[in-house]
């Protein structure tokens, strides 16, 4: 995310320049906490929205399950997200910070629209537009960065790289999610026509297992986004020598989400679990199962995906599996189509705005 060539900020500044260093990097980690924050709002809710729609747990129970797996997601689960977020925009050193506070400070600001919207919206996407967004802005406006400072990358086997590759990765993972939760909930509808009043007990209790599955990557996948961010600034400031992430760092990431899952999800939880479909425990099974599928192996080979999306769009594939087109509320697929298309560029706008303000003070 920064030109390695150059010193160490810390090095190459006064006693004046490290305090405002200091503040800036302080101030920027801050906005990363914040956008897991808004990220909780929007994808640890959709986690347990599913579980708390089908009455196989109360929000209180669900919040409990999300907050220990989602722990456990960010803090064992690696950090090849976090490596392909952290190499989206290479910037030097001594923009750094404003660059990646401004992005930061734009896709928090998106998030948290869409989130008082109640618009499953994807954070992944506003990340990408906030620190693309902020980056042109500094070259075009400052001379330093512009489009060359965007890595545009592709794949590198299975490993996505750069914006292209984040791209790809948020474009097929809905249609994914549609299609497993599809044919799953098919299969578990040819199956469960032998079952009796006896399983039940045993389909709740699998409604658990997928929620707690869920949870745990979306840990992996969503909590290495701030993460990643994080990282990079803590070795652009010369905080470390390495891009890796500190134990502290996956803590407090981790903190992050399960906060926002507290504070506010219940306003996704309520589109993604009662407004696109109404859903019976199996569904519920079915979706969250084919979501946790698709998530946590984006998670193992480094792929961003949006949490909210994913399970949004396995939602409606256990729409279409029940063979219940009508049933499914288009006008929330409508408004959540809308959102994904004017993401990348409002957060973008958003963090340029931060920008401008940034330079100015």
């Amino acid at each position: 995310m920064f030109t390695s060539h150059t010193w160490p900020i810390h090095r190459a500044v006064g006693v004046h320049g490290r305090s405002h260093l200091h503040v800036g990097l302080v101030i920027a980690i801050g906005l990363a906490v914040a956008f897991a924050l808004t990220n909780g709002f929007h994808d640890a809710s959709n986690a347990i929205a599913t579980l708390v729609a089908t009455r196989a747990a109360t929000p209180g129970q669900a919040v409990a399950l999300s907050a220990v797996f989602n722990m456990g997601g960010a803090v064992l689960l690696g950090t090849a997200v976090a490596d392909t977020i952290g190499k989206i925009v290479t910037v030097p050193q001594a923009q750094m910070i404003p660059v990646v506070g401004a992005g930061l400070a734009g896709a928090t600001a998106w998030n948290a629209i869409t989130w008082w919207r109640g618009l499953p919206s994807s954070s992944g996407h506003a990340l990408v537009g906030g620190l693309v967004g902020a980056a042109v802005a500094d070259g075009i406006l400052w001379g330093q960065g512009g489009l060359g400072s965007v890595q545009w990358g592709g794949f590198d086997g299975w490993h996505p790289t750069g914006v292209i590759g984040v791209m790809v990765a948020l474009l097929i993972s809905p249609p994914l999610g549609f299609a497993v939760a599809f044919l799953l909930l098919r299969l578990l509808r040819l199956m469960s026509r032998r079952w009796t009043t006896r399983w039940i007990g045993p389909v709740r209790g699998s409604g658990w297992v997928a929620a707690a599955g869920l949870s745990l990557s979306h840990g992996a996948n969503d909590a290495q986004k701030s993460m990643g961010v994080i990282a990079a600034l803590l070795l652009a400031s010369g905080q470390t020598t390495t891009m890796s992430v500190p134990l502290w760092v996956k803590v407090l990431t981790g903190l992050a989400l399960t906060t926002g899952t507290a504070l506010g999800g219940w306003r996704i939880v309520k589109t993604i679990g009662q407004r696109i479909f109404s859903l019976t425990p199996i569904d519920s099974i079915a979706s969250q199962t084919s979501s946790t599928a698709i998530i946590l192996s984006a998670s193992l080979i480094g792929a961003p995906v949006s949490t909210t999306q994913v399970v949004a769009s396995s939602v409606v594939g256990v729409g279409g599996g029940r063979r219940r087109w009508k049933h499914v509320s288009w006008q929330i697929v409508r408004e959540m189509g809308i959102a994904w298309l004017t993401t990348i560029p409002a957060a973008a706008l958003m963090a340029v705005a931060v920008l401008i303000l940034w330079r100015a003070l």
